[in-house]
């Protein structure tokens, strides 16, 4: 189910931002937002990894925006592999048009495969972060988000992030 899940999900994300017009004017009609973050990481030991965030919300006021996020991240080098699907809905505050305080919870499902040894372990864990930013307009109601978010609920021993600490960079479209 989960392997057809994530395909499923980034495909039907696709025509969402392909859809969406960078210098539309928001209107009271329109309180919908659309967004999200990608990333790409090489290291030692041929690691690489991949990652998207692809983010729905609606402006229930001005300033307070409500919605669903998901996110995907595949990793692979010489020695593992894993992959790990999240989803759960935020909570951004804006304020001064410039700055946000958010939050929001998701529930990942990993699946990590060691090429070495052949251990191999499905899991699931839990984050609740909370943080905030800055935000840069980038041209008519379009977004670029700076931040720094916290997990509440990272454990060092039992979760398999190595912080709870987590910078981020992501785009809206629909302030």
């Amino acid at each position: 189910m989960k392997k057809l899940f994530i395909p499923l999900l980034l495909i039907l994300s696709l025509p969402v931002f392909s859809q969406v017009s960078v210098g539309a004017p928001i209107t009271e009609t329109n309180r919908w937002t659309f967004g999200g973050g990608i990333g790409l990481g090489f290291g030692s030991n041929s690691s690489f990894s991949l990652q998207a965030a692809p983010r729905v919300g609606y402006m229930v006021t001005n300033d307070l925006e409500a919605g669903v996020i998901g996110s995907i991240s595949w990793q692979t080098s010489d020695f593992y592999r894993s992959t790990m699907f999240g989803v759960g809905p935020f909570v951004n505050y804006y304020f001064a048009r410039s700055f946000y305080l958010g939050g929001n919870f998701q529930h990942y499902f990993i699946d990590y495969k060691d090429k070495y040894y052949g251990y191999k372990d499905n899991r699931q864990e839990s984050a609740l972060y909370l943080g905030g930013g800055y935000m840069q307009r980038i041209g008519g109601n379009s977004f670029m988000q700076l931040g720094l978010m916290y997990n509440v609920l990272y454990k060092e021993r039992s979760s398999i992030f190595s912080s709870g600490l987590v910078p981020n960079i992501g785009f809206v479209i629909g302030l």
